[in-house]
């Protein structure tokens, strides 16, 4: 108890008290895990590629370090930083080279490389793709993670610092410049509808609250606890919070 409580009151000054989840166990092991438009996708430390059927992760045939699904389609990089995006039933190369890409903006694709480079695709290009060309848009800062929803994106830098890009919409990805939120986090992830999670260093699970459009930077970080041992990824969509354990166990919760 001293040590839970050493840490609420280390966290005290920029995120509110813990709630506790009521979550189920899936089968399967990932690192990294995304949900959107109804999807969910992820692959594990071997980077197999798995896609949820039927209340079971089925493995694919792709070798992805990171994998996302979105109202831009599915799209994954694998272990030499080579972009695919999932068309016809199969997964095709796209130009670029990206470390992590995202799926979940309104139907952009964003994604920062091996320098912590952040980059977007407009819709009209990425919906046009294979006709026409990949014109990424080099937006200004950098990030080692990066994820975007219906009207923002949020980022974390190399000092686990936290940024959120406003005014962005499916025709100007770039936005009108980032914006620091307190708190620290080793990877974010925004949902379809615009809520925002993200686990820290410790593996500490939080949900930015008070997120809308009209406020799309929120009012707080709440701490929230689904893994026994510590948190490594997670998502949202449609009403379920789907969790990585840092063993790799996976977890589904409702909200």
């Amino acid at each position: 108890m001293k040590v839970f409580q050493s840490v609420l009151l280390l966290f005290s000054c920029q995120f509110l008290p813990t709630l506790a989840l009521n979550c189920e166990v899936m089968s399967g092991s990932l690192k990294q895990i995304d949900a959107g438009s109804g999807s969910v996708v992820g692959v594990n430390d071997q980077n197999e590629a798995f896609v949820l059927n039927n209340n079971a992760f089925t493995k694919v045939g792709s070798s992805l370090k990171h994998f996302s699904v979105g109202p831009a389609g599915q799209l994954g990089v694998d272990a030499a930083d080579k972009i695919f995006k999932l068309q016809g039933g199969s997964f095709v190369q796209i130009p670029g080279l990206l470390k992590q890409v995202d799926a979940g903006g309104d139907q952009i694709i964003s994604g920062v490389n091996v320098n912590d480079e952040i980059f977007c695709l407009n819709m009209d290009a990425n919906n046009k793709w294979p006709s026409s060309t990949f014109p990424w848009v080099l937006i200004n800062g950098q990030l080692k993670y990066y994820s975007c929803g219906p009207y923002s994106c949020w980022g974390v830098n190399s000092a686990d610092q936290i940024y959120i890009l406003k005014d962005v919409t499916s025709n100007a990805c770039s936005g009108s410049g980032f914006v620091n939120i307190p708190g620290h986090l080793s990877m974010i992830e925004v949902a379809t509808d615009g809520s925002v999670f993200g686990v820290n260093s410790q593996g500490n699970l939080y949900q930015r609250t008070g997120v809308t459009r009209s406020n799309p930077a929120g009012t707080d970080w709440i701490s929230m606890v689904v893994c026994p041992n510590g948190h490594k990824h997670v998502s949202f969509d449609l009403g379920f919070l789907w969790v990585v354990c840092v063993d790799g166990s996976i977890r589904r919760c409702t909200l």
